[in-house]
């Protein structure tokens, strides 16, 4: 009977695609405001954009400060409804009202307008941790099968990727939808019409409603499966502890901070799109090329754990990851001398698609690990504290994610970005210099490449996997059925 707890499947189809699609409508929202608020602070607000991206990784530490005490009130929920579930129901209005204000164009100056940028992001980041600890958490109590539970994390993920990055293609449909919302800035000079605040605020506001009905599906169909202790009083010496003694889970964290920057492409897609394209509203183009890559990575994951392990295939993802990167910066050296060449295009894009490819480690493997490792806790100590494991986790993600676009903000201001974007918009430019163009590509690709290479260190030394994996899940689900 154990034996057939720790393999049979126990999610229906229904619960799956509920689960897919609450991340998907979810990350759309985290998405948005990743890949547009800074350029919305910047062309509409009138906000120094450098500035911008320093204010985003202030909230986001302050807020990190939140996710443990979500964290806590999981684990020590008594509610019926699950102590997952009932905490995601809490988050959706604050989200969905959240996600539209911090794009209201507001007659803010000077120092108003870097308050208000800061408060309204903070309570929004406040707001994205009620819902994001419970989301990430949730997968660890779905089922008691760990095979099924990478399945899931894996066609689960692949959705919260495409969600995304579902921003890309959201922004230019309702630019086509708002009155005079297609007269968007075109940095190539088609047009000096700046964009309309109007849409990104409609776009905010679709994006929040859509989003927030579809992450409400993950309460209203899911199961919490794996039993666990209700209301048990958990202190943040208990969390601090849960780390400290939790030497595979210490492990994942330290090699997510120290890959901080490899979704740095994710923070300034927009204007890299802005440079190399010469337009912001072919975004969708970089972020369709490299989605398609991330999708088949995290696809392809559970076939390759299943024949090398979650260690081996972190590692393997990690240094393609580097490689990939690299060579996509020398294609785009050239590209951008030789526009012309047909060869050089088609190559520019590939690598893009390429780079795409190892994703699945960035987004996948660090929610498989944390289940693994809170499996891992229970057998250790009897506690299973997913609460706090997987508050530890968003909170690493949220900081990495923040330093990662400041970062890559950072090179967009020191390659000249805003000063040549000013030009254009004034007619003394018609387009963005190599010097520009190389230093923002550079933050696009080689930076998370090399940070990626980084993340394997600690990684050599996690050994949750094979064997040992398997046993910690026979012993846990005989415990389950003594109990």
């Amino acid at each position: 009977m154990t034996e057939d707890i720790t393999k049979q499947k126990h999610m229906k189809f229904k619960e799956i695609a509920a689960y897919s699609l609450g991340l998907f409508g979810f990350q759309a929202i985290v998405g948005l405001l990743n890949s547009y608020q800074a350029e919305f602070d910047a062309s509409i607000l009138g906000a120094d954009i450098a500035v911008v991206g320093i204010l985003i990784l202030i909230a986001k530490i302050v807020s990190a400060v939140f996710d443990p005490v979500v964290g806590n009130l999981i684990d020590r929920s008594k509610s019926k409804n699950g102590k997952f579930k009932s905490m995601i129901m809490y988050s959706i209005i604050p989200l969905l009202v959240m996600t539209a204000i911090v794009f209201l164009n507001v007659p803010f100056t000077g120092v108003g307008l870097y308050v208000w940028i800061f408060v309204t992001y903070l309570i929004w980041s406040l707001a994205m941790t009620l819902g994001d600890v419970p989301s990430q958490g949730i997968a660890s109590v779905l089922t008691p099968n760990p095979t099924e539970r990478t399945n899931v994390v894996s066609i689960s993920n692949t959705f919260k990727q495409v969600g995304f990055s579902a921003c890309v293609v959201i922004v230019p449909i309702v630019c086509l939808i708002i009155p005079n919302g297609s007269k968007v800035f075109v940095a190539s000079g088609e047009t000096d019409t700046p964009m309309i605040s109007s849409e990104y605020f409609w776009t905010a506001v679709l994006t929040a409603v859509l989003g927030c009905i579809l992450f409400a599906l993950i309460p209203l169909i899911n199961k919490e499966r794996v039993p666990y202790v209700s209301g048990e009083k958990t202190t943040f010496k208990d969390m601090v502890s849960a780390l400290k003694n939790n030497k595979p889970f210490m492990l994942v964290i330290i090699s997510y901070f120290l890959g901080f920057g490899r979704q740095m492409a994710m923070g300034i897609q927009v204007q890299a799109a802005n440079v190399i394209l010469g337009s912001q509203n072919l975004v969708a183009v970089l972020g369709i090329v490299t989605a398609v890559g991330s999708m088949i990575s995290m696809a392809l994951c559970p076939v390759l754990i299943k024949k090398m392990g979650e260690k081996r295939v972190y590692l393997l993802l990690s240094i393609y990851g580097f490689v990939a990167s690299v060579l996509s910066f020398i294609v785009g050296y050239f590209y951008f001398r030789n526009p012309d060449s047909i060869v050089l295009m088609v190559l520019f894009y590939l690598f893009l698609f390429l780079i795409g490819l190892q994703f699945g480690a960035v987004t996948l493997m660090p929610m498989i690990m944390t289940a693994d490792c809170v499996d891992y806790y229970e057998y250790e100590t009897g506690k299973r504290m997913e609460g706090a494991a997987y508050s530890i986790l968003t909170l690493t993600i949220k900081v990495c994610l923040a330093l990662g676009t400041a970062l890559g903000l950072v090179f967009v201001q020191i390659s000249g970005y805003s000063d040549t974007v000013n030009q254009i918009s004034s007619g003394a430019a018609s387009g963005f210099d190599l010097h520009t163009k190389d230093l923002v590509f550079f933050a696009y690709t080689v930076v998370p490449g090399i940070l990626a290479l980084l993340s394997t260190i600690p990684m050599f030394k996690y050994d949750i996997v094979g064997e040992k994996k398997a046993m910690i899940a026979s012993e846990l689900a005989k415990r389950r059925s003594a109990k």
